[in-house]
């Protein structure tokens, strides 16, 4: 397993943020972490980042333990989010140039040339970051997420702020990086179109406890108690919030 985590837990003074959550990922995979807002999403991901320490559990990447060998396995993997700022007053180009030289990115022009042709932004290379719409923050987001190709990427809500056609436009090109590089992704969204479309597998969670995993479709049915043919991850998420 790429990913293995075990008996998972944060604890903020008396609350349980995440609350003995255990789950595993294979190599290849793209899975969903999903939930309500105060589920334990984000707490969960910045406990993989090695951002926050955990009250207790374990968390194994590449097959090594993510508290002795943070540095080594950081150099593996990426992170974005559309939440993340950027300094505003660089350019898209000087930005990805800096984190090119964090990953020791080689022949890092080109690469980020060519991140820019695949998420449609070349055009916005010498644009200042706090000139960009929220849509192409996202997009310069993304590009540095695949800088130093990494083996297992988390991804934050990846097409928040994008319509409709941009975001089938970046789901389309991160099923293709995917299919071609055999990344494994993590994905955390509210948008269940996304997880349907892109996951072959989902973790449901709600007040820091997984409580449904599995296909989509398996999700489906156990949490809507309904035989169904198709997955309707959309009405799961609310029998889910209203719990």
């Amino acid at each position: 397993m790429l990913v293995v985590v075990e008996h998972l837990t944060k604890r903020f003074g008396n609350l349980r943020a995440v609350d003995n959550v255990s789950f595993a990922v294979q190599q290849g995979e793209i899975v969903g972490l999903v939930g309500p807002n105060g589920a334990g999403k984000t707490t969960t991901v910045h406990m993989l980042l090695g951002l926050i320490t955990p009250s207790s559990g374990r968390i194994a990447l590449f097959g090594k333990e993510l508290h002795k060998h943070r540095r080594e396995i950081l150099q593996r993997l990426n992170f974005t989010s559309p939440y993340m700022a950027l300094p505003g007053r660089l350019t898209v180009l000087e930005n990805l140039r800096v984190f090119a030289q964090i990953y020791n990115v080689g022949n890092s022009t080109a690469k980020i040339v060519g991140l820019l042709e695949q998420f449609r932004i070349l055009h916005l290379s010498n644009k200042p970051i706090a000139r960009l719409s929220s849509g192409e923050s996202t997009r310069v987001g993304l590009c540095k997420a695949f800088l130093n190709d990494p083996e297992l990427l988390l991804f934050d809500e990846p097409t928040a702020y994008l319509d409709p056609q941009g975001a089938m436009q970046v789901r389309d090109i991160l099923l293709e990086l995917q299919a071609r590089r055999g990344t494994t992704i993590l994905i955390t969204s509210h948008n269940m179109r996304d997880i349907q479309r892109m996951c072959g597998r989902v973790f449901f969670l709600n007040r820091g406890r997984i409580i449904a995993s599995g296909t989509p479709i398996e999700v489906t049915r156990e949490i809507l108690n309904e035989h169904r043919v198709t997955p309707a991850l959309d009405e799961v998420f609310l029998r889910i919030a209203q719990q």
